[in-house]
């Protein structure tokens, strides 16, 4: 039987994160694994299931941060209509009955007025009709993370790895307490990085993220502003202790 009594008893942190875990409910792999790179893109964590069963289980094991362990929590949930066994109607309707406030927007083949109506009404937050482009599908995402709880995703006073520092709210950077100065571009990599530790990046992501999707330009540009930030934060950048390189697949921090 269905059941979502432990996400009602799961202790909740008040802990603010600063980058947003979405739940993507969809049975179709192809779609599925699109709208996840999409999100992972633009630096959405994800956490994927194939159907409302699988999609019920997530949600009770992730949906609250705990101090006790790093598991993170469901910020906000893409949900397709059409799901085998569990359709997403049910499953909406059985999240909000247990009062789960979390954002959901629902995704469907089905475009008329009245499937529409029907979802929001059960309790959707938004509504895409299916076929959608990437780009309208993460700002919708964006636009619902920013209208139910901006706050929630306000940048820290200072990100910290070791002996260096990061202030998003002024832009400096600090090792062992000094300053250290960055051009915009090598700012803007490191603070990338340094939001997301051990997380891979391509080039072609560091690309998109940092010199954005219009940038006409090589790749290596990447390797260089790298080379350029590593000589300026790692004690020896032939041997990097903060940003290394994954061979074959890109860049991580830490």
């Amino acid at each position: 039987m269905l059941s979502l009594e432990t996400v009602v008893d799961a202790p909740v942190s008040h802990v603010p994160p600063a980058i947003a875990h979405i739940l993507v409910i969809e049975d179709e792999d192809l779609i599925r694994e699109t709208l996840v790179l999409a999100l992972q893109d633009e630096g959405f964590q994800t956490i994927a299931a194939t159907d409302g069963h699988e999609a019920l289980s997530l949600i009770n094991s992730h949906l609250f941060r705990s101090h006790a362990d790093l598991t993170p929590a469901i910020d906000l949930i893409v949900l397709d209509l059409m799901l085998p066994g569990v359709s997403g109607l049910d499953l909406c309707r059985l999240i909000r009955r247990e009062g789960c406030t979390v954002p959901i927007l629902m995704i469907s083949a089905k475009g008329s007025e009245i499937d529409r109506v029907v979802g929001l009404e059960i309790g959707a937050d938004d509504y895409l009709s299916k076929p959608f482009g990437m780009r309208e599908m993460v700002a919708r995402c964006r636009a619902l993370l920013r209208r139910v709880q901006p706050q929630h995703f306000a940048s820290p006073p200072v990100l910290r790895f070791q002996e260096l520092c990061l202030y998003p709210q002024e832009c400096r950077v600090t090792l062992r307490g000094e300053e250290v100065n960055l051009s915009p571009k090598e700012y803007k990599l490191l603070e990338l990085f340094m939001r997301q530790p051990r997380r891979v990046w391509s080039r072609e992501q560091l690309l998109d993220q940092v010199w954005g999707h219009d940038f006409i330009g090589d790749s290596k540009t990447v390797d260089v502003h790298i080379r350029w930030l590593r000589e300026k934060i790692e004690v020896d950048p032939s041997h990097p202790e903060y940003i290394l390189t994954v061979r074959g697949f890109g860049y991580r921090f830490g």
